[in-house]
């Protein structure tokens, strides 16, 4: 029998996404990044046994979450408007501050005086690795002790307009511009049940399951152990249980890669993920943005290790000599392409990048980003960030009207190319007129995940 491989992702699209198109856009993504691309198998392709059962999986797992995408309040016309129907802000409803002060005492006291007859209730902050991991938390509670706050380390700052080092950046919100927020840690990201509690607790506060709210309404960040190498499995667990878009960044601690810390309600955490839930009073968007062109060269998984993000074969070569053929250089020199010359997951034309980290003594690639067997990768080439970032935002203000806030989740990769080519000045100056901040991380989050991207949750 063929063709029964595209009608269960028919029904799998139809179930969760119920005509929806930014739904079925991100759930085709998921399936993608999963190893199952919907653009490749038609009525006459064979039904391959592994692939039925994994669609058998997902459409269990998935099938139900369609009540939000299905319901007459949606607008299947508006993409660019993730939530239509959340209370507008006002000018001060969201408020960020920075400071470059020395000392804990002296870094709080300045936040705290930038955030004078401000009724934060809610804090993201973002630190450099050089302050004292179970000081910084504590004293970061300590100073807004009504609100919830919760952050991690990095490997630099972004603030309004700037980009910065040793520093901590924060943003606040009020009733207003956060109507509700529940904070969940996975204290151990090998707990195989870690993502179903945190779901079960949000159901708990919010009074509504994952599964049934809408993406409209809701949204997550999520900040993750930068040296984990636990990101894939995270994002997708959280992906096959709601609808809700989770997006963040992996935590830094300023290239040492020794040990990266997640903030929390005054404690301090690592090998542990912060899954937060927000219902913002503002309307919000999301900014995916990397700098490369497809070159139109192709490398497919031919073996690898997902697990430790290990490529052994390329088009059935040694990966480092595929890749290395790919780009016209030799094994030895290959290293110096892998930040201007990664690879992508094309899906509708745009990369999700997948950056090389070292060649192994065996011939192999090892990556940043997990790989998996069977993915049709594209040699990408770096383009121009700051024009690149410059129109991302733009076409985000362009299709709301306006932008009051960004948090800027920007891959340290990025970061490098930047201060390489001495544009961090220009970068910083791109987030001049919207309350911003962001971090440079170890790795993105937005649906799986990426590396050499920036996402950024917009509110607008």
């Amino acid at each position: 029998m063929a063709g029964k491989i595209l009608q269960m992702i028919d029904f799998v699209l139809k179930q969760r996404a119920a005509g929806n198109p930014m739904l079925e856009k991100i759930i085709k993504t998921k399936m993608i990044l999963k190893g199952i691309n919907p653009s490749k198998f038609t009525s006459e392709s064979d039904d391959d046994p592994e692939i039925l059962e994994q669609l058998e999986g997902m459409s269990m797992e998935l099938g139900y979450l369609c009540r939000e995408a299905a319901s007459p309040d949606s607008d299947d016309n508006d993409t660019s408007s993730i939530s239509n129907f959340a209370k507008k802000t006002q000018k001060m409803d969201i408020i960020s501050a920075c400071s470059t002060k020395d000392t804990l005492d002296d870094i709080t006291k300045d936040i705290c005086s930038q955030f004078v007859l401000f009724d934060t209730k809610l804090l993201l902050f973002f630190a450099s690795s050089k302050f004292a991991p179970e000081e910084i938390s504590k004293k970061m509670q300590e100073a807004f002790p009504s609100a919830l706050v919760f952050g991690c380390t990095t490997s630099g700052e972004i603030a309004t307009g700037r980009m910065l080092d040793d520093s901590v950046v924060v943003m606040g919100f009020n009733s207003e511009s956060m109507l509700d927020a529940k904070i969940e840690i996975i204290e151990d990201l090998k707990d195989p049940e870690g993502v179903k509690k945190a779901c079960d607790s949000f159901a708990d506060h919010f009074g509504v399951p994952v599964a049934e709210m809408a993406s409209r309404e809701y949204v997550g960040i999520i900040l993750v152990d930068g040296l984990s190498g636990a990101e894939e499995s995270l994002i997708e667990k959280i992906g096959d249980s709601t609808n809700v878009v989770f997006i963040g960044g992996s935590a830094g601690d300023d290239l040492k890669f020794s040990s990266t810390h997640l903030y929390a309600n005054g404690k301090t955490y690592t090998n542990a993920a912060i899954l937060a839930l927000l219902k913002p009073g503002a309307d919000f968007t999301f900014v995916k943005t990397q700098s490369f062109c497809d070159l139109g060269k192709s490398l497919v998984v031919t073996k690898a290790d997902e697990a430790s993000r290990v490529v052994f074969e390329f088009n059935g070569k040694p990966a480092a000599a595929a890749y290395a053929e790919a780009i016209n250089t030799t094994v030895d020199e290959v290293s110096k392409h892998f930040m201007h010359n990664p690879v992508g997951l094309l899906i509708d034309g745009e990369p999700y990048v997948r950056s090389p980290q070292q060649i192994k003594d065996n011939g192999a690639m090892a990556f940043y980003c997990g790989v998996r067997e069977g993915m049709e990768l594209s040699l990408l080439e770096s383009t121009d960030i700051i024009e690149d970032t410059r129109n991302a935002i733009n076409q985000a203000k362009e299709e709301s009207g306006r932008i009051i806030g960004i948090i800027n989740f920007n891959c340290i990769l990025r970061k490098l190319e930047l201060k390489q080519k001495n544009l961090t000045a220009e970068y910083g100056d791109l987030f001049s007129s919207a309350t911003t901040i962001g971090f440079s991380t170890y790795g993105e989050q937005y649906i799986g995940h990426i590396n050499q991207t920036a996402t950024m949750l917009v509110f607008k």
